[in-house]
């Protein structure tokens, strides 16, 4: 498979909306062995398969690699890969699809640890919005830069308190504002250092002077 090392950290991000809609269903069968043991006259094994156009072009491979990842990828009418499946040995799974010049356009995987997501990527390959969910019911979006670096987050953790976050280009959180598990609402800002400057609600200025 083609650069296979760019997979090593796709394996985050997707909504259940959509692991329970087209990517639920399974390719083969779930008890895939107890298939073949009924049918083994008529499974074709091979270790790569490839597709290839009339004029004998190389459209897809399919194959199990010497890490023992499960892939499958599709190639355009100039040979490059458009889009890729995926299945570690460990059960890590991934899609992904590229643009005309090679370059991630979306990535929706699954996870060890039971999290889950989506990434989004610019024309130029880089990730600007990311969406992922974990097991305990924690959910969050985050959005990049031309650069990279997290700019904007919203998130929602298993306890039900949602917060927005904001970053300055160096990364910093500059900026929050929250709900506390009682619905009051806060609202924080902090300095280039990470100090505080303002916040609501104030403190009580009677208990200050004390």
């Amino acid at each position: 498979m083609k650069d296979d090392k760019r997979w090593h950290y796709m394996f985050v991000l997707l909504i259940g909306g959509i692991i329970g809609g087209g990517l639920s269903a399974h390719f083969w069968p779930l008890d895939a062995t107890a298939l073949a043991a009924m049918r083994h006259n008529r499974i074709l094994a091979a270790e790569k398969f490839e597709l290839v156009s009339p004029d004998g072009a190389q459209r897809g491979v399919m194959q199990v690699t010497p890490q023992g990842t499960a892939a499958l990828a599709l190639y355009d009418a100039k040979g490059k890969s458009r889009a890729e499946f995926k299945v570690t040995a460990a059960g890590m799974s991934v899609v992904a699809f590229y643009d005309d010049m090679g370059r991630k356009s979306v990535v929706v995987g699954h996870a060890g640890g039971d999290r889950s997501g989506i990434a989004i990527y610019s024309p130029k390959g880089i990730q600007v919005a990311g969406l992922s969910t974990a097991q305990d019911g924690e959910a969050s979006l985050t959005l990049y830069d031309q650069s990279g670096k997290a700019r904007a987050g919203l998130g929602l953790p298993g306890s039900g308190q949602p917060a927005l976050a904001l970053f300055d280009q160096d990364g910093k959180a500059r900026a929050q504002l929250y709900l506390k598990s009682n619905g009051s609402p806060g609202l924080a800002l902090a300095d280039a250092s990470g100090k505080t400057i303002a916040g609501l609600p104030r403190a009580n200025p009677t208990a200050a002077q004390q």
